[in-house]
């Protein structure tokens, strides 16, 4: 994605701001990384938020470089995909061990009912192959792997870069993973109906002194996995996002959820973006690719071979 086109998404949007925005804002514009060896929650081997440095340094060593990933037989584990030398995120000086800091145990609270609905979406996707409607939203290259796109935000594996564009009533978040542009308007908009359900949800975004808020409600149901990390979110979830610009090198990211539906307790989570050291380029991934059609011609190979008699 270039930078005219990105140019030509914010002239679209802008009209005449009323009087109040025309206010100094702080300034969000930019490329931001999250690329980090903290996840989401809290790995078993951690027992606390923070670490002094030695043990940042000795479980840095440990992880090797290496982002959280399941090993599989096709090379996933020695892939040229991870991005290397990554190192735990420093959050006020301090390593963090996981992005949640509500519940203090670092860990999703679902509820008994949130885990069996993570667990029939998890399986849902793995077994679903009637067409390319069924198949999970990364895949058909709709939504980010492991969260990226949000909301809210998590830190994928690789490609880990968000492009920032800043107007008086509106900010777009481009995540460089499958380049999805959030665009959220920073004015009262009355709420989509509910047969409009777009993938990123339906987006209202405000100032609090220096503070964007973004509220998001109507998630797509589509989206409710988000693979292949443990969060799933229903149609229903409230996601709450903050952005501080606290520094020249440091944007705040925190977020609240709230999904009663799904887990026990509202949780929080927060992070720090940093400016990418390199530029964004286009993840040219499109809903019709080559790897869609393989699965699911795939799929029906094995059909064919299952109704053949063994000879």
């Amino acid at each position: 994605m270039s930078d005219r086109w990105l140019a030509l998404i914010v002239a679209a949007l802008l009209a005449a701001p009323p009087a109040a925005a025309q206010r100094v804002r702080p300034d969000l514009d930019g490329i931001w990384s999250n690329r980090s060896l903290t996840t989401l929650e809290r790995r078993p081997a951690f027992k606390t938020l923070t670490l002094s440095e030695a043990e940042a340094r000795a479980a840095e060593k440990a992880l090797d470089g290496r982002p959280a990933i399941p090993a599989d037989e096709v090379g996933q584990v020695e892939t040229e995909w991870w991005e290397p030398g990554l190192a735990l995120a420093r959050v006020d000086g301090q390593a963090r061990t996981s992005w949640i800091v509500e519940p203090a145990d670092g860990r999703l609270p679902y509820s008994e009912a949130g885990l069996k609905a993570l667990t029939a979406a998890q399986a849902a996707d793995r077994n679903a192959f009637d067409g390319p409607e069924v198949r999970p939203g990364p895949e058909r290259c709709l939504m980010g792997g492991g969260g990226a796109t949000g909301p809210p935000i998590q830190n994928p594996v690789y490609n880990g870069n968000y492009r920032i564009v800043q107007t008086p009533d509106h900010v777009v978040i481009v995540s460089e993973m499958i380049m999805n542009a959030r665009i959220i308007p920073l004015r009262p908009m009355p709420p989509l109906p509910e047969s409009m359900r777009p993938w990123t949800g339906d987006p209202s975004g405000r100032w609090e002194g220096d503070t964007l808020v973004v509220e998001t409600r109507g998630l797509h149901p589509g989206a409710a996995w988000r693979m292949p990390s443990r969060l799933y979110l229903s149609k229903d979830a409230r996601v709450v996002e903050r952005f501080t610009r606290v520094s020249e090198t440091e944007l705040r990211y925190a977020f609240t959820v709230e999904d009663p539906t799904v887990f026990t307790r509202p949780w929080r989570a927060e992070m720090l973006l940093r400016p990418a050291t390199a530029p964004m380029f286009e993840y040219a991934c499109h809903e019709g690719n080559y790897s869609l059609f393989g699965a699911l011609a795939g799929a029906r190979r094995i059909e064919r071979d299952a109704a053949t008699p063994s000879p």
